[in-house]
């Protein structure tokens, strides 16, 4: 598969290139790098969660502590 390196744009090949999509591993680490300093944001909603039925709609999630294990 071709593609283009999304930092710095050079042509890639999933063929020959181990770090692909990226070009190299310096491109890969600025790209975690940039995902850790989030600098990647979604702009906004994809939908409205208010126009949704109201059984599909998300909780508000509580920050505390239960007693069990259960990731909140």
């Amino acid at each position: 598969m071709k593609h283009r390196c999304p930092i710095c744009k050079k042509p890639t090949d999933s063929a020959t290139d181990a770090d692909f999509p990226f070009c190299s591993d310096r491109c890969r680490l600025m790209d975690l790098g940039a995902w850790a300093a989030e600098n990647y944001v979604v702009s906004e909603p994809i939908f409205d969660e208010e126009d949704l039925p109201e059984g599909d709609r998300r909780a508000p999630q509580e920050h505390g502590h239960d007693n069990d294990d259960t990731i909140h």
